[in-house]
């Protein structure tokens, strides 16, 4: 199962992947180049085919867990000062996602949609210091009913285009999806100093199903 972003792309990879291997087949047939071209064209195609793939999850509903909006790598947590929309200092839980990790974005509690902005940005790194402040990025508050849980998606490196489903005013419903980030980036998750932190640095954690932290 695919993600829909993914449907243009994939339909013109294929076609491009026929037309290549048909080309290659015609100007280097029965050759050690040919062969090599079309396993590298093969390879290439199935990454394609892997980044955009849409695994259902398994999210079960529970108003007292926070659960990771992506799969990835834990690489930061950490008690910071959120000045967008706090204003105060918060626990921040950061998730990088590699090339090849699944790259669907899911609400990581249920509730109302309470903020939600677009930024535009450089394309610094995802592990770069100033990369939640500088990249091109999103930010999403959800007010459930035990709180607010702020959540940004970053561009990375390679990644140029974040797609945001969120508008202020939808009903959230926890593991659902509200957007997706082309070819690798990072989210950050911000939540109350409170909170009981379930997961620990270098954690490897599943978007929809691993909890990051219970409320009190």
């Amino acid at each position: 199962m695919f993600h829909k972003e993914g449907y243009k792309i994939i339909t013109g990879s294929s076609v491009l992947f026929v037309g290549l291997l048909l080309l290659i087949n015609q100007v280097l047939p029965a050759t050690i180049i040919g062969t090599l071209l079309m396993v590298a064209l093969l390879v290439f195609y199935i990454l394609i085919l892997q980044f955009f793939r849409n695994p259902k999850r398994n999210t079960k509903i529970d108003a007292s867990a926070i659960i990771a909006p992506a799969d990835g790598k834990v690489v930061v947590i950490e008690k910071v000062n959120e000045p967008e929309y706090f204003k105060r200092e918060c626990t921040q839980i950061s998730i990088f996602m590699s090339p090849l990790n699944v790259h669907v974005n899911r609400y990581p509690i249920s509730g109302e949609v309470v903020y939600e902005k677009y930024y535009k940005g450089k394309y610094l790194v995802a592990w770069h210091p100033k990369s939640s402040t500088e990249n091109e990025r999103t930010t999403v508050v959800v007010k459930g009913a035990k709180g607010e849980v702020l959540f940004r998606q970053i561009a990375g490196a390679v990644a140029r285009r974040i797609v945001k489903y969120s508008q202020t005013g939808d009903q959230a419903k926890q593991g659902e999806d509200f957007g997706f980030i082309k070819f690798g980036s990072r989210v950050d998750v911000f939540i109350p100093n409170d909170c009981n932190i379930n997961v620990k640095l270098d954690a490897i954690v599943k978007g929809g199903e691993t909890i990051l932290a219970t409320y009190p």
